[in-house]
This record gives C-alpha cells, structure tokens and sequence, in this order.
C-alpha cells in the first residue's frame, strides 16, 4: 500500500493522507496491493466495512451503519424513456442520507489512528453533514467552512450534530483555499474531499456493491462537481477487474449543469486540465465548483472507459428531479437528479440503445435542499418555466432582439456552457417552431418566430402571477 502519483508515479508512504505529488504536483491515489486474477472472498454483511481488505488500513473504526445502500430497479421510469433496464444507486439510504457517510467513516477513523482531536473540510454539504455526524459518534471535534451558498437542509446538519460552521467565499473553491491554509495553522486532520485521497478510496465500495448486486452496466452516470466521485466509482470497476471478479468495464458519463461546467467544457473543447469558470452558477448546489481540483481524475475516468460528458440546464434538473419522486417514489436532490435529465437526452440522441444496462448514481436526499422544497411548494417558479430565467428563454431573448448564430450566441451567454449544448438548445427551440434558422454570410442564422414571440410574452404574463 502506497500514495501514487497518478502522472509521474511517483510512490509516498501511506499515511498521513495527502493530495499532490511532491515532485510533479500530480495528483496522488492510494495504489492497494491486488493479487492479480484472484477472486476476493468478502466477509459480513452488505455493508461499507465488509470491503475493509481493499482499503487503506486504518485500527480503530468509525461506523453509524453506512454502506449497503439498495440498487432499485426503476422500472417506471426504464419504460416512460424506453430503456430495458434502468437502476438507481439509492445513497440517500445511508445514515446522514447521503453517499458522504462511507468517505466520513474511513476519515473519522483514520484520524482517530492519527491521534486527531479535530477533523475539518471544506464542504458545500454533503461532506460536512456526514463528518459532523461521524465526529459526533466518534467524539472529535469538527470544523466545516461552508461558501456563502449551501443548502440549508445540509447546514440544519451540521448545526444539530455541533460542528463549528465558518462561513468562508462564495463558492467552495474560496472554501477550500482556507481549508488549506487552516490545517497548514492548526494541524487538525484535513479531510477535504479534494485535498485528501481517502475520499476516493472510500467511495469506491460504491463500485463493488453495485457489481455484488447486479454486476456491472454498460452505463454508469455520475453528477460531477469537483471530478472525485466519478473516478471513485471507475476506480472501483478497474479493481474488480484486476481481482479477475469481472471482465467487463462501464462507460462513465459525467454531467454537470450548464452553469457550471469546467470538466465538460474541458472535454469539449479537446482540453486535458480544466480551467475555472469565471461566473459559475447552478440552483444544484452540491455540484457548484468553479475550480475542480480534481478534474483531471475525472477526465481520466471518462476516457480510459471511453464514456462521455453533457451538460443539463437547471430546468431539466429540477423536471428530473420531480419525475423520479413521481415515478419511483424516491426524492433525490437537484445534483443527483442532474444524471436522470442526462439520461433522458443521452436517449433521445441515440447515444444510449434501449438494450444497454444503466446505472445512475443518486448521492443524496432532496429533503437536504430545502430552498427547493420551499420554491415547489409555495409555486414561486414551475419546471416548465425555469429557476429565474432558463435558458432556452435566454436564448430566445437573445435571437428576439436581433438574428445570430451558434457561435456568436455561446459568447453572448457567456461562455458558460459548451458549444455543443448551445446547438442542442437551439436544435430543440427549432423542433418546437420557436426559431428558424437560414443560412447567410456562409454561417447558419437564427431569427424567432411569431410563436417564439408568443412563448415570450406568455411567459412574462405567467411570472407576473408569482
């Protein structure tokens, strides 16, 4: 067992957990030593723990139960998109209600080995939650620094299992600068997602309880923020098949909302490292990094497994969301909500066949994002007309005021998404006899038409209602 470096692979000891090679500034990753074609026998039941042998060693243990969470077979939801098999990785099942609990357990103990009193992280929520919970039950102290947007459900968390919240920038990246330079101060245990390797090794079991449950789908989609979660989970797959446990490989798919989408314009843009998005936004909060430390991990993932990244609006976030409480009985929040909207036009597009086998990752509970409960059940905006402004209205606006083209309309909305996503807006708008296009100067433009023009005046009257 050692720290690798992912590019220069290099190796360090183990402990204490660290993120950045000293040589190159790599990435490190925990490198277990897997005997090669040898099935593993796990012992206990279907629980975080039973996985212990392929983790980091750690002495003492930390548990509140988590781990063993249901693979539910969505059967409504397969045959409303016309898919053979559709599953959903229920995280919400786990104690703090969120996929976090496997990381907070590994850290808590860990730390407890290290001889911490105090843990602390950078969180947007999750995260926080879970090891507030976890120090609770251990006895440790626990410092969160939160940005200035986090959902309140999260927050209630933290407060209620008596961690001590800073409030620290206004997106998590601000956050996790001051992680840094406070573990640098203090010495307490840093247990960051992005700044501490455990992280992935912990999230990795999700891997190997959906093979022991099912086995592995052609399809696995993954929310993405800061890029950990989705290489966790190929991370697992490759050691199954290292084991000799399985043959096969998933396709990741990584979605991120238009918003916020540094990885998946990375990837569009044929881009190795990310760069910051200069103005991210999203009402899916968990998924709000402008700056992904770890999107070269997760870039890594999407092509070794020669899978695919898209981005959604937060519109088809928040439909998605509704149709899996609809449909399957299971509320999750916006982030995990993010992979069903992918599903729907990954579909559409032909690029996922009614007989493939998916998996989409649910990381947590809807009932954490309260402001969306409370935008749901006061009606103060609809599904179909958005968060604010969509952006298919924005872009409607934008054409109503004078004809353009794709690439003059990616600029003026910022850069925010990716060129592909702008065409695929406009293609829909298209299909629906909102806008036309016509070719002029060698470039193809698009002007409204009289029903776009009817859309937007239908949607001004509507929001004069709330």
């Amino acid at each position: 067992m050692a720290l690798k470096c992912v590019q220069c692979g290099s190796k360090f000891p183990f402990y204490p957990p660290k993120n950045k090679c000293e040589k190159c500034g790599g990435s490190l990753e925990y490198a277990v030593n897997l005997p090669k074609n040898r099935k593993i026998k796990f012992s206990g039941k279907l629980r975080f723990w039973r996985y212990r042998s392929l983790l980091p060693p750690v002495q003492h243990v930390v548990s509140l139960g988590e781990g063993g969470t249901p693979l539910r077979k969505a059967e409504r939801l397969a045959e409303r998109l016309g898919l053979r098999e559709l599953y959903l990785k229920d995280e919400t099942r786990n104690p703090t209600n969120s996929f976090r609990d496997r990381a907070a357990a590994l850290l808590a103990s860990n730390a407890i080995d290290l001889k911490h009193d105090t843990l602390m992280c950078a969180t947007n929520g999750n995260l926080g939650a879970s090891l507030a919970a976890y120090s609770a039950k251990a006895g440790l102290i626990c410092h969160v620094i939160v940005p200035k947007f986090v959902d309140v459900g999260k927050l209630a968390q933290m407060l209620v299992y008596d961690a001590v919240i800073e409030e620290f920038g206004e997106t998590v990246d601000d956050s996790i600068r001051r992680a840094e330079a406070l573990a640098d101060e203090t010495g307490w245990y840093q247990a960051t997602a992005e700044l501490n390797p455990l992280v992935i090794e912990a999230q990795k079991t999700i891997a190997y309880e959906v093979y022991e449950q099912f086995g592995v789908p052609e399809w696995f989609i993954v929310a993405m923020g800061g890029g950990g979660t989705i290489y966790s989970i190929w991370k697992g797959f490759k050691e199954l098949k290292q084991l000799g446990m399985t043959k096969g490989l998933p396709k990741m798919i990584g979605v991120q909302p238009e918003g916020c989408a540094p990885i998946a314009k990375t990837l569009a843009e044929n881009r190795s490292t990310p760069t910051k998005i200069a103005k991210p936004f999203t009402r899916a909060l968990a998924v709000l990094v402008a700056n992904p430390l770890q999107g070269e991990l997760a870039i890594k993932a999407i092509k070794e497994s020669k899978g695919l990244t898209l981005t959604v609006s937060d519109s088809e976030i928040f439909t998605a969301e509704r149709q899996i409480a609809k449909l399957e009985g299971m509320f999750a929040e916006p982030a995990s909500s993010a992979t069903m909207a992918a599903l729907k036009k990954l579909v559409k597009n032909r690029k996922i066949s009614k007989n493939d086998r998916v998996v989409c990752l649910i990381t947590g509970s809807g009932l954490k994002a309260t402001d969306v409960l409370q935008a749901l059940t006061k009606k103060q905006k609809t599904a179909v007309i958005g968060l604010e402004i969509s952006t298919k209205e924005k872009i409607l606006r934008i054409i109503s005021r004078k004809d353009t083209y794709g690439y003059d309309l990616w600029k003026k909305l910022g850069k925010t998404m990716t060129r592909a996503a702008v065409y695929q807006h406009l293609n829909e708008l298209t299909e629906k006899g909102l806008i036309v296009g016509y070719a002029k100067n060698g470039k193809k433009f698009f002007k409204i038409t009289q029903r776009g023009k009817k859309v937007l005046r239908g949607i001004d009257d509507l929001k004069l209602l709330f």
